[in-house]
């Protein structure tokens, strides 16, 4: 029987706490859920009221991967589920709204996947995002080079942009934006990322072709779109290793030469939080939002 343990006053079964999930370095499920316990206070506010797509690993990154978009079978009804819009018809969907609930998920096994609007505001954008997808021999020093020209462009219509490793090859570049629906943010996007492909030709790509990525940087800026979702915040990703989407700062991608110097693991990050808080943390601020120039 699976070791019950008690959150918040919510009683939960923990299930298969040795078990390794990470092979690579002797990761295991317990290790998991220890992680998300210790950084729940700079990842629950990211989580807050955005319905939330898991990507289940439950036998490692090896095993099957599958998202899980609807409320899984089997949920506590202590866990807070709202309906959503989907092009298929409105759909249920969790929302992690505090401790108890994320460590449930976590027992899950699985990344967290986020909209970037809130429940309730679905026709509003409330995240511009893009990810920045490296495609061999190129990097993430690459990536470096494309965010910190993508940073200096959208300073000049206002925007605060905010950095973090995808936990997999790239970066994620995010700012807060007000006043726009998805299809407008996906424009804006768009646009952007053509500009860059534009400055820097040998760099930079605003097309998913494939014949035209190697040794380029993908501005993938189709993440803007109202139904897909990007992996949040202080997640783990389902890697080889327990590597982590991570918040870095601006210095560190200025700074950035080498592959490795970004590859944060799930053992780096509660350090880091406590030297640098949230980074993303501006994000959270309704004033810090900026507008889309007309």
């Amino acid at each position: 029987m699976a070791p019950m343990t008690v959150v918040e006053g919510r009683r939960l079964a923990l299930s298969n706490l040795e078990k390794v999930l990470y092979p690579a370095t002797g990761f295991t499920k317990g290790e998991v859920l220890h992680y998300y316990a210790t950084v729940a206070g700079v990842l629950l506010p990211h989580l807050h009221d955005r319905a939330v797509s898991f990507l289940r690993y439950p036998d490692g990154p090896d095993g099957q991967l599958f998202f899980a978009k609807n409320v899984p079978p089997g949920t506590p009804e202590w866990v807070t589920t709202a309906e959503v819009p989907r092009v298929e018809g409105p759909s249920r969907m969790v929302l992690v709204q505090d401790l108890p609930s994320l460590m449930w998920a976590a027992n899950l096994v699985t990344e967290f996947h986020t909209h970037q609007w809130l429940v309730g505001s679905s026709h509003e954008a409330d995240r511009i995002v893009f990810d920045l997808d490296p495609g061999a021999p190129a990097t993430i020093v690459q990536c470096c080079e494309v965010a910190l020209w993508l940073r200096e462009r959208l300073a000049r219509d206002g925007f605060e942009t905010y950095a973090k490793t995808s936990g997999s090859k790239g970066l994620h570049l995010l700012t807060a934006v007000r006043g726009a629906s998805s299809e407008q943010v996906s424009e804006y996007a768009k646009a952007l990322a053509v500009e860059a492909e534009k400055a820097m030709p040998r760099l930079a790509l605003h097309r998913m072709t494939r014949s035209l990525r190697p040794g380029k940087v993908f501005v993938d800026w189709s993440q803007n779109a109202a139904r897909k979702t990007t992996a949040a915040p202080y997640t783990l990703r389902a890697r080889p290793e327990p590597t982590v989407s991570a918040p870095v700062t601006w210095e560190e991608i200025e700074e950035c030469r080498a592959p490795g110097r970004l590859d944060l693991q799930a053992g780096d990050v509660p350090p880091r939080v406590q030297d640098f808080g949230d980074l993303l943390a501006p994000l959270l601020d309704p004033e810090e939002a900026g507008s889309l120039p007309s």
